[in-house]
């Protein structure tokens, strides 16, 4: 740029003018340009003008970035800041994605953690990631004892989406009910709770079963207490259902500690899965592999024993509420 010693000089710049990708393109997120006008006197040389012209091209790069990370910081949460949340998460532990999930499942696990941000933020999405990587390193354990006895799960234990899909369901479907506001703010906190419900159930489940199957002396038929293989369905130990409660405490207190629930509503949750997995116990013994319900697998049970424990734990939470109110009553 040329300046002249009879008028002064002047130098515009549009932000973003070296980003020609984002003009081209339909943008997903709005951006806004600024035009920037600087004057010199007739006393200016153009290396002061150059100089200038540089650090306002490298403007448009910083805030660019600046953008990128206000996205990732929205609060509450956005779908875009979820997308992008949680695909930088799923690049970055791939290689812990991959030793317990199938591609397929990978995909629909990056369904589920978008949906989760998007409901419930980054303490949220946590509390999957706690559940997935206990889950996974109990599957893992004694992976060769297992696969001799025919009892471990496919693949050497990486998931399928119908696993995926059949352990998060219930969670999904409270993801879904606190996005979209159902029942007003009276009832967003049960849907969060019964979504950490739903998690603490699945962890205590796999727990439980992955546990039993490794280290479980002897196993009991919950329906008769007669001795049956590991691995039998509605088969339950005392290892196994030890591991299980403990993994169930854990996420809870995860859910605590991540501001999810409180304290009370913590062991709520740990007690709810405790009664939806013996519901599930009592099932997989009477009905499971049966005639007529041969499609009654792990994953439909999952579902149904979560979905379950969101509800019992609804049930609960109106139930002492009422109680709350009554007994406030009676003092009056």
């Amino acid at each position: 740029m040329a300046v002249s010693s009879s008028s002064s000089a002047t130098i515009t710049n549009t932000f973003f003018k070296s980003l020609p990708s984002l003009h081209s393109t339909p943008r997903l997120f709005s951006i806004p340009t600024k035009t920037t006008t600087l004057k010199f006197n007739s006393t200016s040389n153009s290396r002061v003008a150059k100089t200038m012209n540089i650090k306002l091209n490298a403007i448009p790069d910083q805030l660019g970035f600046q953008g990128f990370v206000d996205i990732l910081q929205s609060s509450p949460p956005t779908w875009e800041s979820s997308l992008l949340n949680n695909l930088l998460i799923f690049i970055i532990g791939s290689p812990i994605l991959v030793t317990g999930l199938s591609t397929s499942g990978i995909a629909a696990a990056f369904l589920l953690g978008t949906l989760t941000w998007r409901a419930f933020g980054s303490s949220g999405f946590l509390l999957v990631a706690t559940y997935f990587v206990i889950g996974t390193a109990a599957t893992k354990v004694k992976m060769a004892q297992k696969e001799a006895q025919g009892v471990a799960e496919k693949r050497k234990g990486r998931r399928g989406p119908s696993s995926v899909i059949g352990s998060s369901a219930a969670g999904c479907v409270c993801a879904f009910l606190s996005i979209y506001g159902v029942g007003g703010a009276a009832l967003s906190g049960l849907w969060q709770l019964g979504f950490v419900a739903s998690f603490c159930t699945k962890l205590s489940d796999t727990v439980s079963s992955e546990v039993g199957k490794a280290y479980g002396k002897t196993t009991y038929l919950v329906t008769s207490f007669k001795v049956v293989p590991r691995g039998t369905e509605g088969a339950v130990s005392v290892e196994g259902t030890v591991a299980g409660l403990l993994a169930s405490m854990l996420l809870a207190f995860a859910g605590f500690y991540m501001c999810e629930v409180s304290v009370p509503q913590a062991v709520i949750c740990v007690l709810a899965s405790q009664i939806a997995n013996l519901g599930e116990s009592l099932i997989g013994a009477v009905l499971q592999d049966k005639e007529g319900f041969r499609w009654l697998n792990n994953d439909v049970v999952n579902f149904r024993d979560q979905l379950d424990d969101s509800l019992t734990h609804g049930q609960t939470q109106v139930s002492l509420i009422v109680s709350i109110i009554r007994l406030w009553g009676r003092s009056m």
